[in-house]
């Protein structure tokens, strides 16, 4: 049998998913390597071989994603497998077309494939783009569970960006575990908040492994989706957020038009903000692409420890790196925390940018007024915490998930902005709980 040389286009996470569900130990195919965007300093790695298998006693080598065509002609590749989120359609189908004109077929893994099943109840929060609110409605719905009565675990969609082996199976229950195991910014974002409310998180690179361990602890899966991308594990309820700050995206963007196809709830969330046509473009589109989904209105009210800090003062926005960067958002809760408190003005930092930011700021120069918290190493943590002690302000107001303050020492006075969610009038999301409560 000759074997078909494969590429998987990744972003360290989905696609040593997808490898592991459909390639490892597969006969029929050779994966001759991972291409990586999206996530600074993934490439130049290898997947190693103690995850990989028998079939790959050296790893896979993880090559920048601007090497595709290269690595297609040399390595002779016969199809290449496209395995990363929060992308439009048309990046997609442009990237299709490298592949095609390189020679290659493209694919795009299904559903049925790449979920893994579970033995007790999994409950999945997904979101049509980053920074829709995915988050905040995630610890609503483990709020919900916890008060029926229900041991609730997270398993987190993965950021594995450092040591592969070490991090095939993360637990986390406490901030110690979170110092222990190097997290960046980025995963302390998603895993803190979950922990302060007394909840177990999983992470890591094996998900099958991750979900055994889990399964060993919960009475319920709570599965926490990260950027746009579909559940790892078959879901018994689905619940997709919406952002109407970005109208027509829910159906614009891979793989958040899927969610929005699947889902058993959808959130329009943001409603106490967003502008009325905004709202309805997206009940609109809910109703053309899955009528038969029960749709929640929610907002996500700012809370913020001392608003008189900022009345007056020149602020420097800190903001979710993520929902910046690749989530294409102009502004987060620390901007609209600014201007609904009187800041005379939002500080540019651009002029005091430190190391890898300016790169960041150059890969995304609609970023603007403001500064996303980037901090996928040591490294840029430290360039974090150089620019906002460089920028002359007033106030830094952060609005991060986590409280960036226990990650870097601030010179500025600051302030804190945090938000949940809030549902407005009927259905609920205890409503469409109620299968698994019960």
């Amino acid at each position: 049998m000759v074997k078909k040389n494969v590429v998987i286009m990744g972003a360290a996470g989905r696609d040593f998913h997808n490898f592991n569900l459909c390639f490892k130990d597969n006969q029929a195919y050779h994966v001759v390597a991972f291409t990586a965007t999206q996530i600074p300093n993934i490439e130049g790695r290898r997947y190693p071989p103690e995850l990989a298998g028998d079939l790959y006693a050296e790893g896979i080598p993880i090559m920048p994603e601007s090497d595709l065509e290269y690595i297609i002609r040399k390595e002779k590749v016969s199809e290449v497998v496209f395995s990363y989120s929060d992308v439009s359609h048309e990046y997609v189908m442009h990237t299709a077309s490298r592949v095609s004109r390189a020679g290659a077929d493209f694919r795009l893994p299904g559903t049925t494939n790449t979920m893994l099943q579970s033995s007790k109840p999994v409950v999945a929060v997904c979101a049509v783009r980053t920074g829709a609110g995915k988050s905040q409605t995630t610890r609503r719905v483990a709020g919900l569970l916890a008060d029926a009565g229900k041991k609730v675990v997270v398993i987190r969609h993965p950021m594995p960006y450092g040591n592969l082996v070490n991090q095939r199976v993360q637990r986390f229950a406490s901030i110690e575990d979170l110092q222990q195991q190097d997290c960046t910014i980025e995963e302390m974002e998603e895993y803190e908040p979950h922990i302060n409310r007394g909840s177990v998180v999983y992470a890591g690179v094996d998900y099958e492994a991750i979900l055994a361990r889990a399964t060993d602890e919960a009475e319920i899966i709570l599965w926490d989706g990260g950027n746009n991308d579909t559940p790892f594990i078959t879901p018994d309820i689905l619940i997709t957020v919406t952002d109407p700050h970005r109208p027509g995206h829910e159906i614009r963007y891979y793989p958040g038009e899927t969610n929005l196809r699947m889902a058993d709830a959808i959130v329009i969330n943001k409603i106490d903000t967003a502008e009325q046509a905004g709202i309805a473009e997206v009940r609109a589109n809910i109703s053309t692409y899955n009528p038969d989904a029960m749709i929640i209105e929610a907002a996500s009210p700012l809370q913020v420890d001392n608003p008189s800090a900022i009345r007056g003062k020149a602020a420097l926005a800190v903001e979710d790196g993520p929902t910046l960067t690749h989530g294409n958002m102009e502004y987060g809760a620390a901007v609209i925390a600014a201007r609904k408190f009187g800041a005379s003005n939002l500080v540019d930092p651009r002029p005091y940018l430190t190391g890898s930011l300016q790169k960041i700021f150059a890969q995304y120069p609609n970023i603007g007024a403001l500064l996303p918290a980037i901090g996928y190493g040591t490294r840029q943590i430290k360039d974090l915490e150089a620019t906002i002690n460089r920028t002359e302000c007033d106030v830094v107001v952060i609005g991060t998930p986590i409280d960036l303050r226990r990650v870097v020492t601030i010179r500025h006075p600051t302030v804190r902005v945090s938000y949940d969610l809030q549902e407005i009038g009927q259905p609920t999301l205890r409503d469409i709980l109620q299968p698994v409560i019960s």
